[in-house]
This record gives structure tokens, sequence and C-alpha cells, in this order.
């Protein structure tokens, strides 16, 4: 055991090193942050799907094995790349405030929050953070069946089946998820259905039996909610039996939303952001996501930087990171809103990357916002529902500020890029706010320096994401940590551990100009995982 190099703290720990080395294939690769949904997304591979019915089937059993952090009741961005097209595109699928929506919903106490980590103005009783008024208009179900009719090859009901099993048999309880609901319990007593579903004897549940390794939570009405999906189609969830039983719950709860709400909603297939860095191509989505905040900061960082060739960043490299980062979320935090482009965030999120044997890849981020969302699950339906409202600026006359109909600025950024050695890469993290400074190191890290993706996804990191605080991953090389703190007064040096989770944590998948491809994931957490066929 040795001394921490914690700045803020003096305490004593064991030194533990995880690695998951890169999975390779010729034929195709899921990476996602739960081993099952990437099994469900290889399988639709194997037998003949493309990446995007890949994606959306690994999407939807993402939110029966891991609905802390995605599901149905939340939103997201996909980024596709079609190789016979040549050609990337992005479906918007993000939540949207209720048309009844207003800043007035949210009276401030005067102080500022910790509840929800953007520094805003505290909100009464937290109401933005969770309950019914922190619930957006959820845009999921909409966005990936738009993926799959414009980009996919497969049914709808063919790729919602794996699901469907899925939510019937219940969510796994290891070890990982009750950690993850223990923290959670005090906000699950608040909420009546949460409760019962989780802590249906007051206490968490109990973890995977030792003998069986078998231990199931039944997720409410959520699997008959997935047959109905199945059944009726996707629509059933914004004008059929679905929409009608979301939208009687949600108001009895207090919620604003309307069946007009639900049945107004609209997915997008737009036309991608490109950056040219260095002559590496960089595809990000433009409204409403951390994109145009990449792309901004890659532009600062061309400026910058040194065009001299090293194999890894130097310590002069992770300064111009973290003083390109500083200005990112100054300029992105005081100029962007709905109509611009962006956002806040904080949160819990999943990210998946997939690739098919053709050469197609996707880049998509799905979330609830925070972990559990809302915590308001809906009885009739089992969907427990985002928490997106926390995204808005609860001040009025703000760039972000809550408007009924409006969009918030979102930390998402699922990246397509091409290298100036003609390899490709799908890319992007979860981790609210943190999920851009992961992306845009994770880009330099595999552009600048001819990073494979293991060594790319294994590299230490910095986090800067919305104040003055420069985290940095205790891994980094005592050089470059102390020229940092020369540089900035508020700095720490941090485990990239599974919980507390201090840095964004990327998913990526690179095709090489051979067609050989590598995949790298979420290195703290046990359940992410990259299967290969």
């Amino acid at each position: 055991m040795s001394e921490t190099n914690n700045s803020t703290s003096n305490q004593f720990y064991e030194h533990w090193t995880i690695t998951k080395p890169a999975i390779h294939s010729t034929k195709g690769l899921v990476a996602s942050q739960h081993y099952l949904a990437s099994k469900v997304g290889v399988e639709v591979l194997q037998n003949g799907g493309n990446a995007v019915d890949a994606a959306v089937a690994t999407g939807l059993a993402l939110g029966t094995v891991e609905p802390a952090m995605s599901g149905i009741g939340g939103g997201g961005f996909m980024t596709v790349y079609s190789r016979k097209l040549d050609q990337v595109q992005v479906v918007e699928f993000g939540m949207r405030a209720p048309f009844a929506a207003q800043h007035s919903d949210y009276p401030l106490t005067g102080n500022v929050t910790g509840a929800s980590s953007f520094n805003w103005p505290e909100v009464e009783n937290d109401r933005n953070v969770h309950g019914p008024l922190s619930i957006a208009v959820p845009g999921y179900v909409k966005g990936v069946s738009l993926a799959l009719e414009r980009f996919g090859t497969w049914k709808w009901n063919d790729l919602i089946q794996p699901a469907c099993s899925l939510a019937k048999k219940g969510l796994p309880t290891n070890w990982y998820m009750v950690h993850y609901i223990t923290k959670s319990a005090r906000l699950m007593r608040k909420y009546e259905e949460i409760n019962r579903v989780y802590l249906g004897d007051g206490l968490p549940p109990e973890t995977e039996n030792e003998d069986t390794y078998q231990n199931h939570i039944p997720l409410g009405n959520l699997a008959e909610t997935y047959r109905t999906l199945k059944e009726d189609g996707p629509d059933s969830f914004y004008f059929g039996t679905i929409a009608r039983k979301v939208v009687a719950d949600l108001n009895h709860a207090g919620s604003k939303i309307t069946t007009n709400d639900l049945s107004d909603y609209r997915a997008y297939v737009t036309d991608p952001l490109r950056y040219d860095y260095r002559e590496n191509e960089i595809y990000t989505p433009t409204r409403r996501s951390a994109g145009p905040t990449l792309a901004r900061t890659l532009a600062e960082l061309q400026k910058k930087k040194s065009t001299t060739k090293t194999t890894e960043p130097t310590a002069l490299d992770y300064r111009l990171y973290t003083e390109t980062l500083l200005e990112a979320y100054q300029y992105r935090l005081s100029n962007l809103g709905d109509g611009a482009i962006e956002e806040p965030g904080s949160g819990a999120t999943s990210h998946i990357c997939v690739a098919d044997k053709d050469g197609n890849l996707v880049s998509l981020t799905q979330t609830l916002m925070s972990s559990f969302g809302s915590y308001v699950m809906l009885p009739q339906t089992g969907i427990l529902m985002n928490n997106g409202m926390m995204w808005f600026d609860p001040r009025p006359s703000r760039a972000n500020s809550v408007e009924g109909g409006r969009y918030p600025l979102s930390n998402m950024c699922p990246t397509i890029g091409r290298t100036i050695d003609g390899r490709m890469f799908a890319l992007g993290a979860c981790g609210g706010r943190q999920i851009f400074p992961a992306v845009y190191q994770v880009v330099s890290f595999l552009c600048d320096f001819g990073m494979d993706v293991n060594d790319a996804v294994h590299q230490a990191r910095v986090d800067v994401s919305g104040t003055d605080l420069v985290t940095i991953m205790d891994h980094l090389n005592d050089e470059a940590i102390n020229h940092l703190r020369e540089h900035f007064a508020n700095t720490q040096v941090r485990k990239n551990g599974m919980s507390p989770v201090l840095f964004g944590v990327p998913q990526v998948i690179e095709r090489d100009r051979k067609g050989q491809l590598s995949g790298g994931c979420m290195i703290p957490s046990p359940m992410a995982a990259v299967h290969s066929i």
C-alpha cells in the first residue's frame, strides 16, 4: 500500500490496475456497457443484420439489463456511417420540454445546488432533478425506429424480441447493479413504484445466488410494454395503447406531459457536422449535442499543438488539452442553447459502438440523463422516465432556459472519424459533462499519435467539465502531473474507478484499411464488454 497522490486526501489505498485488452475481428464487433446487450447485437450480426440493426437491438436490450442508465423512457443520438455510400448521417432523438413547461415551474431557493452537478441555482425540492416535473418528452422509441426504417434491414418485431425475453426474465442482480440501487435507495423511497420494484422489503436486493448465480428483479409491467411494442409497433408509444397509459400515469404523478406532447414528437435524420482536424475527418451531431464544442475545441488544439510527431502525449499536450477544455466549457455554457447547438451534463448514459462485416459503423448514445432518471416509474407500463428537464438552466432568459416545446442542450457526442491513413472509427462515451472531454482526447490519441484502440482507451486523460477543477488520472506520468499542477491552481489526481465515475468512459471500434476491426470499452465496469463474431 502506498500514499495516494490525490491532492485532496492523505488516505492510503491499494493500487489495482484494471485493463481490458482490445477485441479483434474481421466479421463484426459490438461494444456496449453490458455483456448481455453486446451478445444480443452480435447475434443480430451473425444472422445477417447490419450495424444499425445490431445497434437498435443492443440499445433496446440495454434498457432491460441496465435500466438505471437508459431505456425507452429516455432519448439519444445515433451517428451512422454507410460504407457503400461513403456517407455519414445522424439520427436525433433527444428529449424535449413539454409544451406546458415554463421556468416558473422551477422556483429558485437562492442557493447553488449540489444535486445536479451542473452548478445551476437550486430549485425548490430539486423538482428539476427528480420527480414528475423533471421529466421531458421521451424520444427513444421514435429515434431508434426511424434509424431502423432509414438504415436498417431487419423488421422491428424481430429486433425487439431479445429485449422482450430479457425484460420478461427481469433485471439480473449482480453486485454492480445492486451497488447502483443501494446508492440511489434514499431517493427511490420517495417514489412509490420504483420503491416497490427495487426496494420491495425496504432494503436493496440481494446479489446473485452463490450457487446458481441467478437472481432477478421483476421489472413491473415493462415486459408487457415491450410485448405491446413488438406486436403493435413503435408508434404505439406515441399514439396507441402505451401512449394512453404513459400519459395517464404521468398526469397522476404531476407531470405536464400530454397526449399532444407525445403525438407531436419527431425524430430527425440530419447531416452531420464535419470538421477536418489535421486532414483527419471528424463527424458528429450538430444541433443540441456536444458535437460543435468538439469541433471548436479541436480547432483550438490544432492552432496550439506542435506538429512534431510523438507516440504519446507530452506534458505540454496535457496542458493544451486542459486549456482548450477550460475555454470550451466557458464558451459552451454561456452561448449555446436549443436553436444554437448544445448543453451541460452529468449523469447516467449508455454508449454503443457497432461495426459489421461490410464496413458500416454506428455510434449510439442513449440516456435517461441521471442514474434512474426522474425516479418516476410508471406503474401501468413499467417505464422508468428520464429527468431531461435537468439539462435546462432554471434561470429565465438564458441561452438554455426552460421553454415549452424546447430541446435542451445535451452532452452526447457519438462520433465517426476517418484518419489520415484511412482508418475509420466509431467513438462515444458516457458520463454526462465528462463525455465531451473523453471523446476529445481519444480523438487526439487516435489522430495525433496513431494509437491503436487498446492504447487509446487505456491512455491517461484529464477531465475539465464546467468548473475550474482539473481532474487527472493517477496513472499519468509524474512529469505531466507536476506540469499541470504548476499551471492550474485547482487540480486533483484520482483513480479511473467504477464509482464514483470521475472521467468519461469511452467505447470505440476501429476498422483499418485491411478490414481488421478492433474494439475497446468501459474499462472499470465489470459489465461492459466488446463481443465479436
